[in-house]
């Protein structure tokens, strides 16, 4: 699968139902060309000027299914949230 086909997906939280929003960057091994995870850009606060908080870094592990318009993720405690430099 290519990254423009991923990023055009919604990523949705099966646990709260929650939408986290759209694939901003991929996390790959560079030694087997595989994905370790999706990023996700944290929700923006005033006009998209402020984020309101760290992204979240999903681990390709916690993807439960693909579907056309869709990434179905389960995250029990709302994702690892690591902020981007």
């Amino acid at each position: 699968m290519r990254y423009c086909d991923l990023k055009d997906k919604e990523v949705i939280n099966i646990c709260d139902g929650r939408s986290l929003g759209y694939i901003n960057d991929l996390e790959i091994d560079c030694s087997t060309g595989c994905i370790i995870s999706i990023i996700v850009p944290a929700p923006c606060k005033f006009w998209c000027f402020f984020k309101a908080g760290d992204d979240y870094i999903i681990p390709w592990c916690k993807i439960q299914k693909l579907g056309q318009d869709v990434i179905l993720v389960e995250l029990r405690h709302g994702g690892a949230k690591v902020s981007k430099v």
